[in-house]
C-alpha cells in the first residue's frame, strides 16, 4: 500500500461561498469562466490531482415550496453547465484532472458518450465522469418527465447505461486512425464497429462518430452511499467518493465494504480509489473576527443554505416539520435516501432538524480537521495511514476564501510529509490516479 494519497477539489460552476463567507467578492467573475480557469491554474501549481464539479439542473424550491432561499444564498442556482468549462480550464493547464457530474437519468447514452469522448480529446485525456442518477423531482419535470423512476430503478438504468457507454467508447479500436497518405485511407474501417445494443432500457446501433480519445473511457467516479449505490460504485467506478463517511470508523467501514463488493464483481479492489470528503476543515486564525450580530446572521445563512440543499437533494420539504422539536422518524426521501437516514439517525439521538443542518450535516465523531495548516496536514496523514484510504476531497464552496492557505501552506505541509504528489508523472487523469 502506497504511503501517498490523492487530493481533489470539489466545486460548482457557480458563485462560490456566497452564504458561507464574509468575503462576498470571491469568484464574482464566475459566469465567464475566468474564476475557474484561474482556480485550475492555482490548484495545478500546487499539484492537486483533480477538480470535480457537482451539477444540478434545478432552482431548488422544495423547502417551503419557494425558490427564495436557493436564489438568496446561491445554493444550487445560479450555475452554468460545467461541461463546456472543462476545455477552457484544460487550455490554460497541462496536468490537473477535470471531472464533471452528468446524470444517467437526463442524458441519452449516445449523446453523453459522444460529449465525453470529445471532451477527453479536447483536454488531452484529463476528463472524468462523475456518474449520478439524479434525485430532484423538479429536474425530471424540467425535461418533461412527470416523476423520477424509483431509487432502485434509477440504479438499474445506470448499470445498463454505463455498460452501453463503454461499448460506444470502445467502438473505435486503438489505431483506427491511420491517416495514410500513400493509400489515401484516413480511418481503417475494420477497426470501427457497431455496438448493436438492445437492453431493457436502451438500444443503440453505434458506433460513435468521434475519434477514439486519449483515455478512450473517461475516468469514472461515483458517490452512491446507499446499499444499492455502493453496489453500483463497486461494479462500475474507478473512484468512489465517501461524502458521508463518519470519522475513522465510518471511513474504514466504507473502504472494507466497497473493496468486498468489488471483489464479488470480479474486480481487483486496488483498482478503485476511495476518496473522502474533508468535512469540517477549518484553518485556525484565517477567518475574520465577527461581531455578535454579524455572526448570528452568518449562522442563520449557513443553516438556510444547508437545509435548502438538503431539502432539494433528499426531496423532502423540511419546512413542514418542527425544526426545533423531536424529529419525525417517519420522514421519507424521494431523493438521496442515505442522507435522510443520516438525518434521522441524528434525530434518534436527540438532535433537532435545526441542529443537524446548523452543523452542516457533519457526522458526530467526524475527523477533527481544525488547527493550523501544518497541524491539519498531520491529521490528514494520520487518518489515511490508519484508514488505508486513497485521499481527500476538499470542498471548495466552503474553502474558496482559504484557497491561498490550501495551496501555499496545507499542500506544501503534506508534501513535506511525503504523502501527496510533488510532480505529475502520468499523461492522463487515469494514469495519475492509478500511479499510487
Amino acid at each position: 500500500m502506497s504511503s501517498k494519497f490523492h487530493l481533489g477539489y470539489f466545486t460548482k460552476f457557480g458563485k462560490p461561498a456566497w452564504a458561507l463567507d464574509t468575503r462576498k467578492s470571491i469568484g464574482s467573475n464566475w459566469p465567464d469562466g475566468s474564476y475557474h480557469v484561474e482556480l485550475a491554474k492555482k490548484l495545478e501549481a500546487a499539484k492537486l490531482d483533480f477538480i470535480l464539479f457537482e451539477d444540478t439542473t434545478v432552482v431548488a424550491d422544495k423547502f417551503g415550496a419557494s425558490m427564495e432561499l436557493d436564489l438568496k444564498h446561491a445554493v444550487l442556482a445560479p450555475k452554468h453547465d460545467p461541461l463546456p468549462l472543462l476545455p477552457l480550464m484544460a487550455y490554460e493547464t497541462s496536468n490537473i484532472g477535470l471531472i464533471s457530474t452528468a446524470s444517467t437519468t437526463f442524458y441519452e447514452p449516445f449523446v453523453l458518450a459522444r460529449l465525453f469522448s470529445t471532451l477527453d480529446s479536447l483536454t488531452g485525456g484529463r476528463v472524468g465522469w462523475n456518474i449520478v442518477t439524479s434525485s430532484e423531482t423538479n429536474a425530471a419535470n424540467n425535461i418533461g418527465l412527470e416523476a423520477l423512476p424509483s431509487h432502485a430503478e434509477r440504479y438499474a438504468i445506470a448499470d445498463e447505461y454505463v455498460e452501453l457507454a463503454i461499448k460506444l467508447w470502445e467502438s473505435w479500436e486503438e489505431g483506427a486512425l491511420v491517416a495514410d497518405e500513400k493509400t489515401g485511407v484516413y480511418v481503417d474501417h475494420t477497426k470501427v464497429h457497431t455496438v448493436d445494443h438492445v437492453g431493457k432500457y436502451f438500444s443503440s446501433r453505434g458506433p460513435l462518430n468521434t475519434l477514439r480519445s486519449p483515455q478512450a473511457i473517461p475516468f469514472l467516479s461515483q458517490a452512491g452511499a446507499s446499499d444499492r449505490g455502493r453496489s453500483f460504485a463497486a461494479k462500475n467506478a474507478e473512484m468512489v467518493l465517501g461524502l458521508t463517511a463518519a470519522g475513522l470508523d465510518g471511513m474504514k467501514e466504507l473502504r472494507r465494504d466497497i473493496r468486498a463488493r468489488a471483489e464479488s464483481f470480479g474486480r481487483n479492489p486496488d483498482d478503485i480509489k476511495i476518496i473522502y470528503l474533508a468535512n469540517g476543515l477549518h484553518f485556525a486564525g484565517t477567518a475574520p473576527e465577527l461581531d455578535e450580530a454579524t455572526q448570528a446572521q452568518m449562522d442563520q445563512a449557513s443553516f438556510e443554505y444547508a437545509i435548502t440543499m438538503g431539502a432539494s437533494t433528499m426531496d423532502v420539504d423540511f419546512s413542514q416539520y418542527d425544526l426545533d422539536g423531536p424529529m419525525d422518524q417517519n420522514m421519507t426521501a424521494g431523493g438521496h435516501t442515505s442522507a435522510l437516514d443520516f438525518v434521522k439517525q441524528a434525530g434518534a439521538q436527540g438532535a433537532t432538524l435545526r441542529q443537524v443542518f446548523s452543523s452542516g450535516m457533519r457526522a458526530e465523531g467526524g475527523l477533527d480537521l481544525t488547527g493550523t495548516p501544518e497541524e491539519i496536514a498531520e491529521k490528514m496523514a494520520d487518518a489515511m495511514k490508519e484508514v488505508g484510504g486513497d485521499g481527500f476531497l476538499l470542498e471548495g464552496g466552503d474553502l474558496a476564501g482559504d484557497l491561498d492557505v490550501i495551496t501555499d501552506r496545507l499542500v506544501p505541509a503534506l508534501q513535506r510529509l511525503g504523502v501527496v504528489r510533488t510532480e505529475y508523472h502520468g499523461r492522463t487523469l487515469r494514469e495519475n490516479m492509478l500511479e499510487f
